[in-house]
């Protein structure tokens, strides 16, 4: 059923001003009713007014197959009388496909489709939904992707009928690890400490630590690795010398790898600075 087609069947009744004595409702050459016999065979198709001054008829969930011409025929004062109506039937905007949520490698190009049907028909619109930016059409073409157009993709199709119909295609920018955060420690003897190492990557890294002579860092009894999200942390408790020196992290995922160094070493109390200075 549609909006406009109701519009038309209450505001389009056939008013007769004069004394009738025959009429009839046909659709394009198709016979509807005459007076109040019924001839369609079609159950939507009713009769809401039969007298001298309206003879009106109403269709029950408007197809599009109804569009067309109507015709409303009388005979007054024995005199043929036509008056015509053309049933425009409107269709709301409706996604029919959209892409699916895609992952690529950032430096590759991504191609979206949205296709919409409608009547009239309809606009179709792409909205990025980080920086509201805007592209007409059923494609969305993304040349050479960039990690930072990573989001959802929102596709907006329209044609006044009826409110937009909207869907969203997610993208997924994948690219290798990128070590943001490391920084050399000072800490004191018998004292607690932590190295961190944070790595930016898609999908996430996974993360591991060496010593100065590339032995892998393992956890004990003083010394604790905690993995997270996107970054790895080493916690030291009750610091000895054994635990000064260099440590490397090594982030990697299937894109590639990358890793940092950074210095956990001995900061001087008081007393052993005043000491160095004599």
């Amino acid at each position: 059923m549609t909006h406009s087609a109701l519009h038309f069947l209450s505001s389009g009744r056939c008013r007769i001003d004069e004394e009738v004595t025959h009429k009839a409702w046909l659709n394009r050459s198709n016979i509807l009713f005459t007076g109040t016999d019924k001839w369609s065979l079609d159950k939507r198709v009713t009769l809401i007014n039969s007298n001298n001054s309206d003879f009106s008829i109403h269709i029950d969930k408007v197809q599009v197959a109804d569009e067309g011409p109507y015709t409303c025929t009388f005979q007054a004062n024995n005199k043929p009388r036509i008056a015509h109506v053309y049933l425009i039937v409107q269709v709301p905007a409706r996604i029919v496909n959209i892409s699916k949520n895609v992952s690529v490698n950032e430096g590759e190009n991504v191609n979206l489709y949205c296709l919409a049907v409608g009547r009239p028909e309809p606009t179709v619109t792409w909205k990025d939904q980080k920086y509201g930016m805007v592209s007409e059409g059923e494609f969305l073409d993304i040349t050479e992707i960039k990690r930072q157009q990573a989001e959802d993709y929102e596709c907006i199709t329209n044609n006044g009928v009826a409110p937009p119909d909207q869907r969203k295609v997610k993208v997924t920018v994948n690219y290798p690890p990128m070590i943001t955060d490391m920084k050399n420690m000072p800490a004191h003897l018998g004292k607690t400490a932590i190295l961190r190492c944070e790595a930016m990557a898609v999908p996430p890294a996974s993360f591991e630590w060496y010593r100065d002579d590339h032995r892998p860092v393992e956890s004990d009894n003083t010394l604790r690795i905690k993995n997270e999200k996107t970054r790895s942390l080493l916690l030291f408790t009750n610091i000895t010398e054994k635990h000064f020196g260099n440590y490397t992290c090594f982030a990697s995922n299937r894109l590639g790898a990358s890793n940092a160094s950074m210095l956990l070493f001995r900061k001087l109390s008081h007393s052993a600075k005043r000491a160095q200075v004599h």
